[in-house]
């Protein structure tokens, strides 16, 4: 009897302990980045934070970025749309929030994110845009573990969509278009490369008084003893007033990897 006693208050202990570490049982927290997670760096969430406090400021529209580990015994869907609802992100009367979950951790297929939106969004970034969004710009990133890159790009493109920096359908021909871009740099690099490559062949053997092909046969010769290379690429807000009693209805989409 005593075993089971103790079994039944472990059980009961347990639960509680859960349902006090679930994020939905807690008030609001006034922050539009919630790394609970642990996947960012300060310097990443401080970058994020900034921006989308500059962001709400300019446009009133809230976004709020947050990563948990434990989805409370919802699923993603249910999990972010309760959070946007309970927490009231957004403007009152506008329901301008939008609510970017990312659980990072766990085994394939329980790894997801998710976007949802306010009311008064759903007609600007339909659920289809956010599918996209979710499988196109952040999964990539997230399979690399590259969480900042996936939540910025995320946040990047919410951003141009709901300021009217361009528009859902403005953003389904971006990403048609994008998917010539690599093929079309690599065409670029290679004509320049030839480009600059025939102008100092040139420039050689008008100095040598030489061919063009015998300085360019000469040329080659050397970068191969020498090692020659074309070098690396490189690369050198106010407060948060809280958020503003936003409504949501459901909307939204994500994925899982």
């Amino acid at each position: 009897m005593k075993k089971l006693l103790s079994i039944l208050l472990l059980i009961i202990t347990v639960t509680s302990v859960n349902a006090q570490d679930c994020l939905l049982d807690k008030k609001p927290v006034q922050d539009l980045v919630q790394d609970y997670a642990d996947v960012l760096s300060d310097v990443e969430e401080q970058g994020l934070r900034h921006a989308l406090i500059r962001f709400n400021d300019t446009t009133s529209t809230q976004i709020l970025v947050v990563t948990v580990n434990d989805l409370c015994g919802y699923d993603k869907a249910e999990f972010t749309y309760t959070l946007g609802q309970k927490w009231k992100v957004g403007q009152e009367g506008k329901d301008n929030g939008v609510v970017i979950m990312v659980k990072p951790h766990g085994g394939k297929g329980q790894r997801g994110a998710f976007i949802t939106t306010g009311y008064g969004l759903e007609g600007v970034l339909p659920d289809a845009i956010a599918k996209r969004i979710v499988e196109n710009e952040m999964i990539p990133r997230f399979k690399e573990n590259d969480f900042y890159g996936g939540i910025a790009n995320g946040v990047s493109a919410i951003m141009s969509i709901t300021s009217g920096e361009f528009t859902a359908e403005d953003y389904t021909k971006k990403i048609t278009y994008e998917k010539f871009i690599p093929i079309l740099f690599i065409l670029f690099i290679f004509i320049l490369i030839i480009i600059i490559k025939a102008s100092r062949t040139r420039k050689y053997a008008n100095t040598n008084g030489m061919g063009f092909w015998a300085a360019w046969a000469l040329m080659n010769a050397s970068n191969r003893r020498h090692g020659g290379s074309f070098g690396n690429f490189g690369s050198g807000g106010g407060s948060f007033g809280g958020f503003g009693g936003g409504s949501f209805g459901g909307g939204g989409a994500g994925g899982s990897w």
